[in-house]
C-alpha cells in the first residue's frame, strides 16, 4: 500500500517562477530551485552557505534530451558563482542541503556519486560532467542514511519539475499503445511526462518528402545522439524516449507529418484520441 507524502514548498520572493524551497517537514533534507537570472539573490539566503549536492539543468539545440550537471561544494554559492562565469548551457540549479547541517564533504560526495550513476542509469538527461564522481569510502550504517536521504533528494526534484531520477518503466501490455506503418512498429505508453517510446521500436528510415522541418531535425538529433541508429532497412530506438506529445513521437517512427492521437493505438484497436479525449470529454 502506498501513502501520500506532504511537501512544504516556500516562495520567498512570492513568485512562483523564482526561487522555491522545498522539504517534506519531518526530513532534514532541503531543495533550493534557483533560476540563473536569481542567483545574486539567492546567495543571500544563508542556505547556499552549506555544504550541498548541486544539479546545472538546461538545453542545447545540439542535443535531443535536457543536459544536466552533478557537482558538490562545501560553500554551494561560490561555487555556483564559478559556473554562472564558466558554463553557459545551463538556467536553472537545483541544490541539496541539510536544514541542520550533517552533511560533510564525505556525504556530499558519496551523494554527488550516487546522483551521477542514477541520473545516468534513468537516461532522462544528458550528462555534462567531463568526469565521473568517485565513490568515497563510507561504514555501512552511514551509507543506509545517505540512500534514505537519496530517496528524499528524488521526490524533491521531481516535485520541483525536474524527475532526474525517475525510472522510466514498462507497463503492463493493457497500458501498451502501438504505432505501425510500413517498416516501422514502436511501442509505447502515454504518461504524465508525455509518450515514452521503448527501446527497440522500429521507424521508417527514410522521411516522407511531405516531413517538414521540424520531423527532420528531431530525427537528425536522435540519430547524432545515437538513440536512433540503423539497422538494415529501418531505425530502432537503442533507449527508451520521452516525446512532449504523441504526435511528435509518431512523426518520428513514421517518418512524416502525423496526428499522435489516432496512429498510436491500444492493442484493442481504440486510439489515443478515443481513450484518453473523447473518454475525459464524455464524462
Amino acid at each position: 500500500m502506498s501513502f501520500g507524502t506532504t511537501i512544504q514548498i516556500f516562495l520567498p520572493d512570492g513568485n512562483p517562477r523564482s526561487i522555491r524551497l522545498a522539504e517534506i517537514t519531518n526530513r532534514t533534507i532541503q531543495a533550493i530551485l534557483i533560476p540563473r537570472a536569481k542567483l545574486s539573490e539567492a546567495g543571500k539566503r544563508g542556505e547556499l552557505q552549506r555544504c550541498s549536492v548541486y544539479f546545472l539543468i538546461g538545453s542545447s539545440d545540439e542535443d535531443s534530451k535536457p543536459l544536466i550537471y552533478v557537482g558538490e561544494a562545501e560553500d554551494a554559492f561560490n561555487r555556483l558563482k564559478q559556473h554562472n562565469k564558466s558554463k553557459d548551457f545551463w538556467t536553472t540549479t537545483i541544490a541539496i542541503v541539510s536544514k541542520t547541517q550533517h552533511l560533510t564533504k564525505t556525504h556530499i560526495k558519496y551523494l554527488e556519486w550516487l546522483c551521477y550513476i542514477e541520473a545516468q542509469s534513468t537516461g532522462r538527461y544528458s550528462l555534462e560532467n567531463s568526469n565521473i564522481p568517485s565513490r568515497p569510502y563510507v561504514s555501512e550504517p552511514m551509507e543506509a542514511d545517505l540512500r534514505d536521504n537519496f530517496e528524499t533528494i528524488k521526490l524533491l526534484v521531481s516535485t520541483l519539475g525536474h524527475p532526474i531520477f525517475d525510472k522510466i518503466a514498462k507497463p503492463t501490455k493493457k497500458k501498451l499503445i502501438y504505432c505501425v506503418g510500413k517498416d516501422a512498429s514502436a511501442k509505447g505508453e502515454y504518461t504524465e511526462d508525455g509518450l515514452v517510446v521503448f527501446s527497440g521500436s522500429k521507424c521508417n528510415l527514410k522521411e516522407a518528402k511531405s516531413a517538414k522541418i521540424y520531423v527532420r531535425k528531431i530525427r537528425q538529433k536522435l540519430i547524432d545522439d545515437r538513440v536512433l541508429q540503423q539497422l538494415d532497412n529501418t531505425y530502432f530506438f537503442t533507449s527508451d524516449y520521452i516525446f512532449s506529445s504523441p504526435s511528435q513521437a509518431a512523426a518520428v517512427v513514421l517518418a512524416r507529418e502525423a496526428n499522435g492521437w489516432i496512429e498510436w493505438k491500444y492493442d484493442d484497436g481504440k486510439t489515443l484520441n478515443e481513450v484518453h479525449r473523447q473518454t475525459e470529454n464524455d464524462t
